[in-house]
């Protein structure tokens, strides 16, 4: 009897699996079972035929998501060097190889009050010549957000989408956001003399309130890291003017790295060998559901993504000296 393929049985085909992300291994896996008996190439069409729209994420996450926690925005470039045919690689600066490579680009949301990682929406960044830029994904997530009626406590995200625009939009939501912000963004403490944030006196103090061109009053920081790196941080909130404060709230942003490295380590988000786009939208979005199922069993019980997967790798294992 044909198997009832769905999104839920691939996605615990990506948790349970270690290495191979293919139709044909599917069809493999399902071989013995009389009732799931799929050929690889239904599997092919199948994700070929589905319409995976990033909205439909919500589905999944919606019963578990607090919705005042923070929201946190960041970019990751899934890495496809290897597959020249794919329609849906451009090139996209990735963070892991510090370069530019062949790859596909997300921009995610991500829900955190810095213990959990529910990523609420994504979207597929398809390069310069689509018309839509990362920052108008951006607003259009929050907007989606706005709908889903989230009140965050913060909006954060790295320098990248700290422009005026998104800074303007989300007070026009009536958020408070935390960005990284460029050493030389102007601000000014005396009206008409502006200098760039990284000329302010940071040997007194380690905030300031200050006048953001174009913008308007904000809370400034000057964070110096361990090895001597120094980052700045700015916020529309002017009740955060302890240093203390926040700092520990800007940590909640570190959470989306986390997420980036967990989702493509343990679902095979950059694994999919289709070069059809419809095909690895499929993939992405069934991988985005197998995390989501993860995260929510380490919520509940307290194992992490990793062993989670181990714990599958080992029953496989155990079976074989049966």
């Amino acid at each position: 009897m044909a198997h009832p393929f769905t999104i839920d049985t691939y996605a615990t085909f990506l948790i349970a699996n270690g290495n191979r992300y293919s139709g044909v291994e599917v069809s493999k896996v399902l071989a013995d079972k009389e009732e799931f008996s799929p050929a690889h190439d239904t599997i092919s069409r199948w994700l070929r035929s589905q319409d995976c729209e990033p909205d439909q994420l919500w589905n999944h996450v919606r019963e578990h998501v607090d919705r005042t926690h923070s929201l946190v925005v960041d970019d990751s470039t899934l890495d496809k060097q290897w597959s020249l045919q794919n329609e849906l690689v451009a090139f996209h600066w990735s963070g892991n190889k510090h370069k530019t490579i062949r790859g596909i680009s997300l921009v995610n949301l991500l829900s955190t009050d810095g213990t959990e990682y529910l990523p609420v929406d994504y979207r597929i960044y398809e390069g310069k010549d689509s018309g839509v830029t990362k920052n108008d994904h951006f607003l259009a997530m929050l907007d989606t957000a706005k709908e889903r009626e989230f009140e965050p406590d913060y909006v954060m995200a790295d320098s990248w989408y700290a422009s005026l625009e998104n800074m303007k939009h989300i007070v026009s939501l009536g958020w408070k956001f935390i960005f990284g912000i460029k050493e030389n963004r102007q601000v000014n403490l005396t009206q008409g003399e502006y200098v760039p944030v990284h000329a302010l006196d940071w040997s007194k103090k380690k905030v300031h309130k200050v006048w953001l061109k174009g913008f308007g009053f904000v809370v400034v920081a000057q964070i110096v890291f361990k090895n001597g790196d120094i980052r700045y941080l700015v916020t529309n909130d002017l009740s955060c003017t302890e240093y203390a404060d926040l700092s520990a709230q800007s940590k909640k942003r570190w959470k989306i790295e986390e997420f980036h490295r967990g989702i493509k380590q343990t679902t095979g988000i950059e694994k999919c060998y289709s070069v059809k786009a419809s095909s690895q939208r499929t993939h992405i979005f069934a991988c985005f559901v197998a995390f989501v199922r993860l995260e929510i069993e380490r919520l509940r019980t307290g194992v992490s993504w990793y062993e989670q997967k181990a714990q599958y790798v080992r029953r496989g294992i155990s079976h074989a000296f049966a």
